[in-house]
């Protein structure tokens, strides 16, 4: 089985993000960049089932800027056999849509023919949510999304999904795009010696040209702002005081 990861290139989880002055986007300059958390469990759920003998080639797949380079070594290091760069953009502010990023899977997915696709469920930078579920619409494939367990037999995968009541049991035929949520794994720490063999795996770099993909914009940034500050908290004397606060001010009851 080959099995297809997409990873993202974003702001560090652990980076307080700040909007630029003139409200255009988030500022990127100077700042730590690192693998989506939810691609980064993905990545780690592949060779897991490499791991068992289910998988037998991973594939990492970063579609953005030449710096993207640094992820795919990351996930080399994970234990991906080899990595693809689609250098679609030179501008780091560019955000390519997930429309666009599906059309480009759904060409490599054509070309490499991997029987599984698993992605993180949202990228932390836009939380779109929607390129597994567009990827597997261009595909025609099924899909399971917000994967807390995979198991794969028989030419199946019977995924654990997350949703508002619960737990949801489905089995989906392969080939298949999943999608991961944060308590499928944990990631493993990636050791200096992986790192060095990552060095020696193939990253091949990918034109945008040669997927003849169109990544034109249909979404318009009007404008980006901080979340207002949190305002103090107040007091009541007594039940009947937060109930009436509750129903006549904050008008959540």
């Amino acid at each position: 089985m080959k099995i297809l990861v997409p990873v993202k290139r974003v702001i560090d989880y652990n980076v307080k993000v700040r909007v630029r002055p003139d409200g255009s986007g988030v500022e990127l300059a100077n700042v730590k960049m690192s693998m989506n958390p939810f691609d980064e469990i993905a990545m780690e759920e592949a060779v897991r089932l490499k791991g068992k003998g289910i998988a037998s080639e991973i594939i990492a797949v970063s579609i953005g800027t030449p710096q993207a380079r640094d992820i795919l070594r990351t996930a080399l290091a994970m234990g991906a056999d080899r990595a693809i760069l689609v250098d679609a953009t030179a501008d780091v502010n560019f955000d390519i849509e997930p429309l666009a990023v599906a059309r480009i899977l759904a060409r490599l997915v054509e070309r490499e023919k991997p029987d599984l696709v698993i992605a993180g469920k949202h990228a932390i930078d836009n939380d779109m949510n929607a390129t597994g579920q567009m990827l597997a619409g261009l595909l025609g494939w099924g899909q399971a999304t917000f994967a807390s367990r995979i198991e794969i037999a028989q030419g199946h995968a019977v995924v654990t999904r997350e949703v508002d009541g619960g737990l949801q049991v489905i089995r989906v035929a392969l080939p298949a795009v999943i999608t991961a949520d944060l308590r499928l794994n944990e990631p493993r720490y990636v050791s200096l010696p992986n790192i060095m063999k990552a060095k020696k795996k193939p990253l091949e770099e990918c034109p945008l040209a040669a997927l003849d993909v169109d990544i034109s914009p249909r979404l318009k940034v009007v404008r980006t702002i901080e979340p207002s500050n949190r305002s103090a908290g107040r007091r009541v004397a007594s039940v009947d005081e937060l109930i009436d606060k509750l129903k006549n001010e904050a008008g959540v009851l």
